[in-house]
């Protein structure tokens, strides 16, 4: 008989994981008691729109850190609710769609099924029974019916506006959708149009909007953008009357220098300007007016370098002078913003100066600034050539010349927000169609919610027309209906919403998928909701996730729901880059994770991901690092099947209590990268010291279980356990021997991450600072330059500001 030990089996990712998605499967085991859950925890991912393509790694990256947040909050023994759904219908899905003559409908559902196989086969945590498809007339039922409650709650409403229009993909294009000029989908030149349009009433919102940042867990950068986008400006409006008697509103934010307005600006489309033009200027008027209609309302925004613009041919009564000024029209100024009118101070204005110069109109300086160049526009300065106001700093010269104004019916403190309101019409075919019947005799009326959903039906030619009328007009038996009040003959509403209020609530959908009589359940959504954790990238920080509010708020008003946040935690991911730009299709450095994870399995590119850099950062995809973390894997695997039963030295206790601790500390806040790096130093560690015991292994595998969830699942029924891992709790550890020993110190030159330094806890200040000038990565950045200065933060961080 042989006494040859016996082959070690090989660890085979397909196999292994095959079986465990299978288990979960049939045991249900990703699938919380949704009624009688003790702790709940609601881990949510912003849901993805299944395109043609697949998922691809930058899905794959931010699923996966999603993901292990959700596992390791259940080992620490919440129950967690983990959904997924798509977000599918759209612009984006119908364009294809149209590129490739299949209609949505029969197109959307194959993308569906690729998607659910691909995220299967990573092993994500997904309750599948909760599902949801924003294309399923089971969902957009209540997408509908919320439109309905803003509508009778007078928050919905439909006005003549000014849009822009993408003439390829023939439709409405949200302010951020225009890129340049053009369209960020295709690149077309965009053009702006009048068309009657719906809103929502979100500007009455926008003080709640902006005070409740400050009482959300959100990244700063995140916070940032809404604070820029919501746009709350202090100011007055000012009026300027004509000869006439007309009165011209303008808001400022700077009523201190009032008496510098030289001259007056309407928007090309102010109703008053028809009233203001003189006889000799209404020819050119009328010319520069048709000529911006062909302008979209982003370019304008932005402004060009080369400043445009007509004068009336009449003039206004500046309040604090009394002198005439001259009223001009021009691009720059919008209807939409504030009064759709502008008091011109050249000399404390950027575009004003440009604009004066152009047209070599009056330049007044008001605000002392010393030694600065026009336009100066600092706060800071003190008042001049301001009559009885000279000399006052310009804060408290504001507040006295609104003061003073307004005792004469000139001026009236108010607040102003750079938020408009949401134009929700699109004039599409695949989307929710808007539930309204108009009706000559009972006007727009809203169906009533026993008669939803207002399926969309299916239709051969769906592709839109330059006409600006939805495709749904052409399908007379679907267009003509009985009106829902007086039931006389009345018309749909073609519109269809935009998506955003698809996936303005769909968190509030997915704990209650299993209702058909109600959108969301009470007791489930007391119990589940708000969400716990939202992991999402910043590309949605704007519109999803303030609308998403937005939405929330109005529920909660109208007596729905019992929380005005939906997403008190909220946590942005960083982007996958390959060859250092963004993945595109039009640079086709796109990456599809199916061939990697056949090639090397799920654990494995899932580590490799999240190894990739910080997730909140990102990283450079690149195809070499990940046989790095197989031979992790494989070096876990060994030790996993070479148990034997040697003990604890304390050089290895102390590095297992350092790496729970490290481990645990950075998989709360999301450093994925650095919680695998300490896995990866243990485990050297443990070879290096021949250890192979159960209990230096045992709490690895639980560490790991988040990470690599299908291969510590094969390793702890390895290791004879009946149980799930995830079945399990976090490993504890000891604080003393956890602070025990070595640190990282993390070395930076100029505030940028050179090296780390391996070094005996409380090191002092020379010691570390010398080993850092010796470490080759650090050298190369210094160089022979002075320290200027060094920063030292004990046992954690050193920076030589050089």
């Amino acid at each position: 008989m042989s006494n040859a030990p016996h082959p070690l089996p090989s660890y085979d990712p397909a196999a292994v994981e095959a079986k465990w998605q299978a288990r979960w499967a049939e045991g249900h085991s990703n699938e919380p008691d949704l009624d009688g859950a003790a702790r709940p925890f609601y881990n949510l991912m912003m849901f993805p729109y299944p395109s043609a393509e697949g998922l691809h790694v930058g899905n794959m990256f931010a699923f996966t850190g999603a993901d292990i947040y959700g596992r390791f909050k259940r080992l620490q023994g919440d129950e967690v609710f983990e959904p997924m759904g798509f977000d599918a219908f759209g612009i984006h899905s119908e364009n294809y769609a149209l590129s490739i003559g299949i209609n949505p409908a029969q197109l959307i559902p194959q993308n569906i099924a690729n998607f659910r196989r691909q995220l299967k086969r990573f092993g994500g945590m997904f309750d599948w029974r909760h599902e949801l498809s924003t294309t399923d007339p089971a969902y957009y039922k209540w997408t509908q019916w919320i439109f309905l409650q803003l509508f009778r709650a007078g928050l919905a409403y439909k006005k003549r506006a000014a849009v822009n229009w993408c003439p390829k993909d023939k439709t409405v294009l949200a302010n951020e959708q225009v890129i340049n000029g053009r369209c960020e989908r295709c690149d077309t030149p965009v053009e702006q149009r009048f068309l009657d349009q719906w809103f929502f009433r979100i500007t009455d919102f926008a003080e709640r909007l902006l005070q409740n940042l400050d009482h959300l867990d959100w990244d700063s950068s995140t916070v940032a953008l809404q604070r820029n986008w919501i746009g709350r400006s202090e100011g007055a409006e000012l009026v300027f009357e004509t000869p006439g008697g007309k009165k011209i509103t303008v808001f400022t934010t700077r009523p201190d220098t009032v008496f510098g307005a030289t001259y007056l600006v309407l928007a090309p489309e102010h109703p008053l300007v028809e009233d203001l033009i003189a006889v000799e200027q209404r020819t050119a008027v009328k010319a520069y007016q048709r000529e911006v209609q062909n302008k979209d309302v982003v370019s304008r925004r932005v402004g060009d370098k080369t400043k445009t613009g007509v004068f009336l041919g009449s003039y206004a009564r500046n309040p604090a002078t009394g002198e005439a000024i001259p009223i001009w029209i021009a691009d720059y100024v919008l209807m939409e913003y504030g009064t759709g009118a502008i008091m011109a101070v050249p000399a404390h204005d950027k575009r004003d100066f440009e604009f004066a110069t152009q047209f070599q109109l009056p330049i007044r300086q008001v605000v002392k600034a010393e030694g600065e160049p026009l336009p100066t526009i600092s706060e800071e300065g003190v008042l001049m050539n301001s009559g009885a106001f000279d000399g006052l700093p310009c804060r408290e010269g504001s507040r006295k010349i609104v003061a003073w104004l307004a005792g004469r019916g000139m001026a009236t403190p108010r607040v102003q927000y750079r938020l408009h309101d949401w134009c929700i019409s699109r004039q599409r075919y695949w989307g929710p169609p808007i539930p309204i019947v108009y009706c000559d005799r009972c006007g727009p009326v809203g169906v009533a919610d026993s008669d939803l959903p207002i399926e969309l039906p299916f239709i051969e030619d769906f592709r839109p027309d330059d006409t600006g009328v939805s495709p749904l007009a052409r399908h007379k038996e679907w267009y003509f209906v009985k009106c829902p009040d007086c039931g006389g003959e009345g018309r749909r509403e073609t519109d269809v919403s935009d998506t955003f209020l698809d996936s303005a609530w769909y968190h509030l959908r997915y704990p209650s998928t299993e209702f058909a009589d109600r959108p969301f359940d009470p007791a489930r959504t007391r119990k589940w909701l708000p969400v716990s954790t939202y992991i999402g990238g910043n590309e949605h920080a704007v519109l999803h996730l303030l609308y998403s509010r937005f939405i929330s708020m109005v529920l909660k008003d109208l007596g729905h729901i019992h929380f005005e946040e939906p997403y008190p935690k909220l946590r942005a991911h960083g982007l996958i880059v390959k060859d250092g730009a963004k993945m595109s299709k039009s640079r086709g450095n796109v990456v599809v994770p199916d061939a990697y994870i056949q090639q090397w399995g799920a654990d494995t590119f899932r580590m490799y991901l999240m190894f990739l850099g910080a997730f909140q950062v990102g990283g450079d995809f690149r195809e070499t690092g990940v046989i790095g973390i197989r031979r992790f894997l494989d070096k876990v695997w060994h030790l996993a099947h070479e148990i034997g039963a040697n003990r604890l030295t304390p050089d290895i206790e102390r590095k297992l209590h350092q790496t729970i601790k490290k481990v645990g500390a950075d998989t709360e806040s999301l450093d994925y990268n650095t919680a695998i790096a300490a896995m990866m130093e243990y485990v050297n560690e443990l070879r290096e010291q021949g250890a192979r015991s159960r209990e230096q292994v045992e709490p690895l595998v639980i560490m790991l279980a988040p990470y690599a969830p299908h291969f510590a699942e094969e390793i702890w029924e390895l290791l004879g356990h009946k149980r799930s891992v995830f079945e399990e709790r976090w490993p504890t550890y000891d604080e003393r021997l956890a602070t025990a020993g070595d640190v990282e110190i993390a070395v930076q030159v100029n505030g940028k991450l050179r090296s780390r330094l391996i070094v005996p806890r409380g090191l002092d200040e020379d010691a570390v600072v010398a080993r850092a000038l010796a470490d080759e990565a650090v050298k190369k950045f210094v160089d022979g330059k002075k320290v200027r200065k060094v920063i030292y933060v004990q046992d954690r961080l050193l920076n030589l500001v050089v």
